[in-house]
């Protein structure tokens, strides 16, 4: 494993978020992100960097308000859904495929109340700014999302660009859609099905989660692989924004080999 090692405390930290910044794969419909730098160090000994991005980008945390109105906002979110303990699953897909119920249950480690969860298709190896990525991965079906709410967790991430199929989404004849209008007849002429049949909903397994108040991480990456079927602490704490839909993350695992970190107890001297 390539995780970084704290010598004083033994725990090892896993970074599990792709790299943000100019030029960071956007959504189909989305604007790039865009960095400037109106101070540079060559013009005032100094550099300040002006960003205009939508938060949808790179590896990021949905609050429910995303899609639930009226709901609780990234910087209302409470501290302790966002750091703790969880699980890394394994559960290969490929183009198309539905992460269910069924794959969930048999999942190893099994997935427990109160986790954070992480699903790892393989996608995450494919993150770019390519058609397959955003308009030919797997998602997870409603059923899915109803075992996961069932089960009691308390924050789902998934190394897909979105929770949902991307055919039940904006991407495929959904509300605003196509935004990728070459899928929808893709998926037709391979599978000799219908997408108004297959995908009657909009983001049910999306919407499922955050109207539970389970917060979604998207586009989770960077070893993540490395830690499937373990358990781990996760540290994915979003912006203090109350009103914020979402915002881009720095998601961390850590792993504890000795058994033997305590947190301080937080006593004066």
């Amino acid at each position: 494993m390539s995780g970084i090692t704290d010598p004083e405390s033994g725990l090892v930290f896993y970074e599990i978020s792709h790299v943000w910044g100019h030029g960071a794969p956007a959504q189909p419909g989305y604007d790039d992100v865009r960095i400037f730098r109106p101070s540079t160090h060559a013009k005032n000994g100094v550099m300040a960097q002006r960003i205009r991005t939508v938060m949808h980008t790179g590896t990021h945390l949905n609050a429910p308000v995303h899609l639930i109105q009226r709901a609780t906002g990234v910087g209302q979110i409470p501290l302790d859904t966002c750091f703790g303990p969880g699980v890394v699953v394994s559960i290969p897909k490929g183009r198309w495929e539905y992460v269910t119920a069924a794959d969930l249950a048999a999942a190893k480690p099994a997935i427990e109340a109160g986790d954070i969860v992480v699903i790892v298709t393989g996608w995450h190896a494919k993150y770019s700014d390519s058609i397959e990525y955003f308009g030919r991965s797997p998602g997870l079906s409603r059923e899915a999302a109803e075992w996961l709410v069932k089960k009691g967790v308390k924050l789902v991430a998934v190394d897909t660009p979105q929770v949902d199929h991307p055919l039940a989404t904006s991407m495929g004849r959904q509300r605003n859609g196509p935004l990728m209008k070459r899928i929808p007849g893709e998926y037709e002429a391979a599978t000799g099905r219908s997408v108004k049949t297959d995908f009657p909903e909009w983001n049910p397994a999306h919407r499922t989660l955050l109207a539970a108040g389970i917060p979604t991480v998207e586009n989770t990456g960077g070893d993540v692989a490395e830690l499937t079927g373990c358990r781990a602490v996760f540290h994915a704490v979003p912006w203090n924004w109350h009103e914020g839909d979402a915002c881009p993350i720095r998601f961390v695992a850590m792993l504890d080999p000795a058994g033997s970190y305590r947190i301080e107890p937080g006593h004066a001297a």
